[in-house]
């Protein structure tokens, strides 16, 4: 069976001054049974390049989108930015929405699925939001602290087969205002919204939480990678969609 090139966006640590790609990303790509490949920033006009060779993308988990990309200055509880990852996924993420490319928007990858889209985040909901959860949470990664609702019916709902679920939680920054296109499939308590799709295209999937960090000891997680991978092969998604119309 053919093995789907998926390219994974990479994190940047200012301290090393290296682009780096959690392992724990990979391991789930090649448990799906697809290639990883790490997306290094370049000139954000490449990205039309890249996505010709890739068969799907992972949009990782990282620091903050800087606020500028949907017309707002920076609040005091907006953290650490990369412009260069913010251009570089922001182009990756408008491909894969020009042309369907099966995409998984993990935490701030959901975040720029959004922005992209033309919608906007609060810059830091514990500031902007009143009785929030605690949703950078001090707990190993592979563990749930709080639950998510799942919409009936949603792309999510079909491939997790449950309308509850717990997750972990590692974020300040959220979608505020949905982009055109897209609807949410998932919130926690608190009314933040924790995974939106695409209302035309098969697989354009985002998610607030970690699933790379959970799989091994939830399987029902790897259900999202199994589905990217099986999307960048051309196969049915659950329900009435389908790749590659």
């Amino acid at each position: 069976m053919r093995q789907p090139l998926i390219g994974i966006s990479c994190h940047y640590d200012a301290a090393r001054q290296a682009w780096l790609l959690g392992e724990a990303y990979a391991a789930a790509v090649y448990r799906a049974g697809g290639l990883p490949v790490a997306l290094l920033p370049g000139d954000p006009g490449g990205a039309a390049v890249i996505l010709e060779r890739l068969d799907g993308v992972i949009l990782a988990g990282g620091v903050d989108v800087d606020p500028v990309h949907w017309g707002e200055e920076p609040l005091p509880g907006c953290g650490e930015i990369v412009p260069a990852a913010d251009a570089f996924e922001l182009a990756l993420a408008r491909g894969c929405l020009q042309y369907g490319k099966p995409l998984l928007g993990i935490c701030r990858g959901m975040q720029v699925l959004n922005v992209a889209a033309g919608g906007t985040l609060y810059q830091d909901i514990h500031t902007q939001l009143t009785g929030v959860l605690k949703h950078s949470q001090q707990a190993p990664r592979s563990y749930a602290t709080h639950k998510i609702c799942l919409t009936a019916g949603s792309l999510l709902d079909r491939l997790l087969g449950c309308r509850e679920l717990r997750v972990n939680s590692f974020h300040h920054q959220a979608v505020c205002r949905l982009a055109e296109g897209l609807r949410v499939t998932a919130r926690s308590a608190d009314g933040v919204i924790e995974a939106v799709e695409h209302v035309d295209w098969p697989f354009v999937l985002g998610v607030q939480f970690h699933p790379e960090a959970m799989w091994q000891q939830s399987p029902v997680f790897l259900e999202l990678f199994n589905a990217l991978v099986q999307a960048s092969r051309g196969e049915k998604m659950p329900g009435n969609h389908y790749v590659g119309v």
